[in-house]
């Protein structure tokens, strides 16, 4: 017979359990609906209406239509970087510890999202976003890079910046491209094309010290 606090905590895990997949449901649904209309024009309540929720339960749950899509965006974002996480252990687990080598499976595997979550690159990369959010992106962006290429800082703090300025536009820009792709050859031939012209890249500014 279960005593009252297993079945406390059956209750808990329960609403624990409704409240992710309501939260889960909204995401889902605000995916499809600010893909089609972009964040300006995109209906809160088409939004729940598709999610077999309520206006209610998304103010709840995010607070408001900026906030859902940034909510939005982090779950994007925390899968990329999980994505490139794994690849990273998995080149590791093989033997890789260079680190330029571990620095481009991270790279591929960013470009592969981009291309299996176009629609989401393309809405945060070119669509209609909330107000502030192309800095918060832009800002994100640079961070990422400029701790990815911290094990090949050189002794000159300016071409630092120059290598991070040019890996942030490189890779930002290859990856609204490969999103843009119409095809997977076409976005796999693009891919492909970066990460051949990656080294020599990171060789070129270098050898500018």
């Amino acid at each position: 017979m279960a005593t009252q606090l297993t079945r406390r905590r059956r209750r808990v895990k329960h609403q624990w359990s409704s409240t992710e997949e309501t939260r889960r449901s909204i995401l889902d649904a605000a995916r499809s609906v600010f893909g089609r209309y972009g964040f300006a024009d995109a209906n809160v309540a088409e939004i729940v209406e598709m999610a077999g929720s309520s206006v209610g339960s998304l103010y709840h749950h995010f607070g408001g239509k900026s906030e859902l899509f940034v909510a939005l965006w982090e779950q994007h974002r925390d899968a990329q970087q999980q994505q490139a996480a794994d690849a990273v252990a998995a080149a590791a687990e093989a033997g890789e510890t260079d680190p330029w080598e571990l620095f481009l499976v991270s790279t591929r595997s960013f470009l592969d999202f981009s291309w299996e979550h176009r629609d989401l690159v393309r809405l945060f990369f070119d669509g209609d976003t909330p107000t502030g959010f192309g800095k918060e992106l832009s800002d994100w962006r640079r961070a990422t890079i400029s701790s990815a290429l911290k094990p090949f800082k050189t002794d000159d703090d300016a071409i630092d910046r120059v290598m991070v300025l040019t890996f942030t536009s490189v890779l930002g820009e290859a990856g609204r491209e490969i999103a843009r792709s119409r095809i997977t050859a076409d976005a796999t031939a693009l891919a492909d094309n970066v990460m051949r012209v990656l080294t020599p890249l990171r060789d070129s500014l270098t050898a500018a010290v």
